[in-house]
């Protein structure tokens, strides 16, 4: 039975030179994340301390956010609460109706992307803009981000380049990147300048001190708080660090494994607003809560958002973003989608080899495949394990609980071998799709081993 996503995959995987480029572009950043880790000879216990940090965090929620939203407030910053999409959407709105406020600027916020904020703003009248290139193409194009961290990472240049020409009215025919950037660049800065408000999102938020921590390569979150007056931070509630000493342990994992650099360029802290402005943070739960009381899926709160488990996972690299029907795609976004909605994203999990590289790689040790796992065992009791899959499970039950009849089955199975191509790939072999069986040996391994051919080492 094909799902959402194996469809989506189809339509990804007929255009061959888009799947190649996608995935050996994907592997060149796993392999500069690999060189970065290897030059590292505390790698490993950074990631073993990053998870102990993790864990303890999340299960002292209560402790960290009352100490973090003290600190802020003492700082000058206005803290909101926002139960889920809807509150943290409409106390944005209220802040900028506060301000008398017609344009803002925003940096890259998957959070933002997770309550749909940019489209309920517009339809108020707000004149939203991502600051981020990324981003920015994306916004222009009309498109969602394929990647968490390369958002725009399925397009290459001379589709920008096309969409510049259309939306900047750039030099038709060229796809350069310097000249693509820079006249996005030129495009943007009068954006900052004109805005009334800026928004990030949020990388880590130091209980200890009542800092935000947001790294970006390219600056714009840092022109975007400098030049409006007003900084809103939108955090999820599980972004949350102890301690400025434990911050430096993650920001040595984040940019590594994410992008295979030392460290982002710029790694910027926020503690209080400017002279005369203001700062809000809003902390957002939106089912964050539910999933502490879930023993099976509660390390997905420990994800600090690297994309790793993308850059490694070769159904993602080679099925594109799009292929998933929840926001965030790949490994992290199959366990998030499920414990977002369950049924509505169900087919998600077809999407994994169960090759654990996910495990191998993710910062903090998230058990990622794992999940996977324990999600496939249980879709029968949402209604959505595949009828063939069932039917199939119950025939090989029935066969491996009889001997004689598996043993029966086993010696004339090399018959297959000899079978016309139609009778063996058809409508009924669903794994055959797409892929050639396997010869049966003429003789099998309990005959031989039976027979005295094969003998045990002494």
């Amino acid at each position: 039975m094909s799902t959402k996503h194996t469809k989506a995959a189809e339509r990804f995987l007929s255009d061959k030179q888009q799947e190649t480029w996608h995935n050996e572009t994907l592997w060149f950043v796993r392999e500069k994340r690999d060189r970065m880790a290897f030059s590292l000879p505390e790698w490993e216990d950074l990631r073993e301390m990053a998870n102990k940090i993790k864990m303890h965090t999340i299960t002292h929620l209560d402790k960290y956010l009352d100490q973090f939203s003290e600190k802020a407030e003492a700082n000058g910053v206005i803290v909101h609460w926002a139960k889920d999409a809807a509150e943290h959407n409409q106390i944005v709105l209220d802040i900028l109706h506060g301000l008398n406020a017609k344009k803002m600027v925003k940096s890259k916020s998957m959070l933002t992307e997770e309550c749909h904020l940019n489209d309920f703003l517009i339809s108020h009248g707000i004149d939203v803009i991502e600051s981020d290139l990324g981003e920015r193409i994306l916004q222009l194009k009309g498109e969602m981000p394929s990647h968490i961290v390369l958002p725009a990472i399925h397009l290459k240049r001379q589709q920008v380049g096309e969409l510049f020409e259309d939306k900047l009215h750039t030099e038709k025919g060229n796809s350069d990147p310097t000249y693509l950037t820079r006249a996005a660049r030129q495009h943007l800065r009068n954006e900052f300048l004109t805005a009334d408000v800026g928004m990030t999102g949020c990388n880590f938020g130091v209980a200890e001190t009542g800092d935000v921590v947001v790294c970006t390569n390219e600056g714009n979150a840092d022109m975007g708080t400098s030049m409006p007056k007003v900084h809103i931070v939108s955090m999820g509630l599980e972004k949350i660090v102890p301690t400025v000493q434990s911050l430096g342990v993650f920001t040595r994992l984040l940019a590594r494994s994410a992008t295979g650099q030392p460290s982002t360029t710029y790694t910027s802290h926020f503690r209080k607003p400017v002279d005369g402005g203001q700062m809000h943070y809003i902390i957002v739960d939106n089912g964050r809560s539910d999933i502490l009381g879930n023993k099976e899926h509660i390390q997905t709160l420990k994800c600090i958002r690297c994309g790793a488990c993308m850059n490694t996972c070769p159904v993602y690299r080679r099925s594109g973003g799009f292929s998933y029907t929840y926001f965030i795609p790949g490994p992290i976004g199959i366990n998030l989608g499920m414990l977002r909605h369950p049924k509505e994203y169900s087919d998600n999990v077809s999407a994994c080899s169960l090759c654990y590289s996910c495990n191998n790689v993710c910062p903090v040790k998230i058990d990622l495949a794992d999940q996977i796992y324990r999600w496939r065992q249980n879709l029968d009791s949402y209604g959505k394990a595949d009828p063939l899959k069932k039917t199939m499970s119950a025939g090989l039950k029935f066969l491996f609980e009889r001997p004689g009849l598996y043993n029966f089955a086993l010696k004339f199975a090399p018959l297959v071998n000899h079978m016309p191509h139609f009778m063996v790939y058809n409508g009924l072999n669903e794994w055959g799709k797409g892929r050639e069986l396997p010869r049966f040996a003429k003789e099998s391994f309990t005959s031989m081993w039976k027979s005295g051919k094969v003998k045990p080492k002494k």
